[in-house]
């Protein structure tokens, strides 16, 4: 076998939190650097500022947020055992450490003759006796946390010097660039597609910096104090992908429960959305929290606050649903040229950083030099459509051609190298050439092209109800991530990171 490491990580490391969930970690990979010398300002392609930006109070609301539909449990939170919802990739040895008890106590209570196997949703009864359950106060629509139509004329950087707060003069070095303290929020929001509003308020509610001058740390300004996470972006990253995992935790992966810092298990309420469980995740993910502390930044005079001093009451900005009863996925190619094989090096993983779904997939060109080398192959458009980004290593193709990001389908595609890369503004073609796959934007240690969908701002994940479909090969996954398959007809391709027949696909 030829081993050719071309997986994914985004820079931001999860340091050892483990949570129920169907996005939970990602492989262990060397961080490959590209050493900058000199770093250049710049001024990011992502929206921070809009020709027309909609940055005022929205009119009073006097609806009622929408209830997401109860969700059902089997037994009761007064029996003495907690209950257990098994998550994607999840063993019974990882549920028995989670709840400090051994696979054949485990075994015991749940009648399991065969302690290898368990089913993603499967409900496994644990010791540990009553557990919180959270408040039912719902803090944000679904639309809401996601950067989707609710945010589509929302200037950042316009709201930024307006607010005229630390913020407004901050700036970082990411990736070589100088960046501005906007640009920070807006690179964040379009990477992990996460509400810029939403992240606003969570710097201004731990930090104070979107309207006060006077800074906290600027080491740690959201108060997430672990190595590796030093400066704005890094925190923020943090709690994007937190949000994210909350989000898509329990709207698809399994999440029923999580726990606090204080050791605190807390289960979600049954009839809050799935925006407000991101909400709630984040706050409990801070080493510190507990259960006192958390209940009060969740509850209508903590985090909510904040959130409407700067921008009103958050469902007044819903839309519902995010999806359409009837969504499929518009008509996909392979994004390489034709006659090429590259090879199938990533399975259904996360879309930035392991919480925002599993809606990716990643593919190596063909070439005799392993890790990060500089590649004359193309990635190629998988269908038409407005290129609205291009920068930090990324190209992102708006198909329905409206110009933003945050309103029906959009194709990432990511580690494209600066070199030959498309501009902002251009139509592309299906089959028209994008960029250099590369070592370029976020983390990786090896040359590749990483693919990702969302819709609506929402991403739509691989191994989902809506697959990845490409030339007719339909991706689906094995519950652990970056594993899977891509299906054509009688050919079944297996995700791997090496050079092989069984992971080539040639495109006709």
């Amino acid at each position: 076998m030829t081993l050719i490491i071309s997986g994914c990580e985004r820079p931001d490391p999860d340091l050892g939190m483990t949570i129920d969930s169907k996005a939970v970690t990602s492989p262990a990979l060397e961080i490959a650097t590209n050493e900058k010398i000199n770093p250049t300002k710049t001024s990011i392609s992502s929206p921070t500022s809009t020709p027309n930006p909609t940055n005022t109070m929205p009119p009073e609301y006097l609806g009622t947020p929408t209830p997401n539909p109860t969700r059902s449990f089997i037994g009761k939170e007064t029996v003495p055992y907690d209950l257990h919802t098994v998550a994607f990739g999840e063993t019974l040895t990882h549920i028995a450490l989670l709840y400090d008890t051994t696979v054949i106590q485990l075994a015991e209570i749940n009648d399991l003759n065969d302690t290898d196997f368990l089913k993603p949703g499967q409900q496994l009864l644990v010791p540990g006796g009553t557990i919180i359950s959270g408040p039912s106060t719902k803090l944000i629509p679904d639309s809401e946390l996601v950067y989707g139509p609710a945010a589509r004329d929302f200037g950042i950087l316009d709201f930024v010097i307006e607010s005229d707060g630390y913020l407004s003069d901050y700036e970082e070095e990411i990736e070589g660039q100088i960046v501005s303290g906007a640009d920070v929020v807006g690179l964040v929001a379009q990477r992990q597609s996460v509400n810029p509003r939403l992240l606003l308020a969570v710097v201004e509610s731990q930090s104070g910096w979107v309207t006060r001058q006077a800074a906290g740390s600027s080491e740690y300004p959201l108060g997430f104090s672990q190595p590796g996470y030093e400066g704005l972006y890094q925190q923020l990253s943090w709690a994007a992908n937190k949000l994210n995992q909350g989000y898509y935790g329990r709207a698809e992966g399994g999440l029923r429960s999580f726990e606090l810092g204080d050791g605190t298990r807390v289960n979600f309420a049954r009839d809050i959305n799935d925006g407000t469980a991101g909400v709630q995740f984040l706050f409990a993910a801070y080493p510190s929290s507990t259960q006192a502390g958390w209940l009060q930044r969740i509850s209508p005079g903590g985090f909510l606050t904040t959130y409407e001093g700067l921008f009103g009451n958050p469902f007044a900005y819903s839309v519902d649903p995010l999806w359409p009863d009837e969504l499929t996925q518009p008509v996909l190619d392979l994004p390489w040229t034709s006659s090429e094989a590259w090879y199938f090096t990533g399975g259904p993983h996360g879309g930035w950083a392991s919480g925002s779904a599993w809606a990716a997939l990643d593919f190596a060109p063909p070439h005799d030099q392993f890790g990060c080398y500089i590649s004359e192959m193309w990635v190629t458009a998988m269908s038409e459509g407005l290129v609205v980004v291009s920068d930090f290593g990324a190209v992102l193709v708006d198909l329905d051609k409206d110009g933003h990001l945050s309103t029906g389908w959009v194709i990432t595609y990511l580690h494209l190298e600066s070199r030959d890369r498309v501009p902002v503004g251009t139509i592309v073609q299906t089959g028209d050439r994008l960029g250099h796959p590369s070592c370029e934007g976020g983390y990786t240690n090896g040359t590749h092209v990483h693919i990702a969908r969302t819709y609506n701002g929402r991403w739509v994940s691989a191994d989902g109800e809506l697959p990845f479909v490409m030339d007719n090969w339909v991706s689906t996954g094995f519950g652990t991530e970056y594993d899977g398959l891509l299906i054509k007809g009688d050919q079944v391709k297996e995700a791997c990171e090496c050079r092989e027949e069984s992971n080539a696909i040639t495109k006709e």
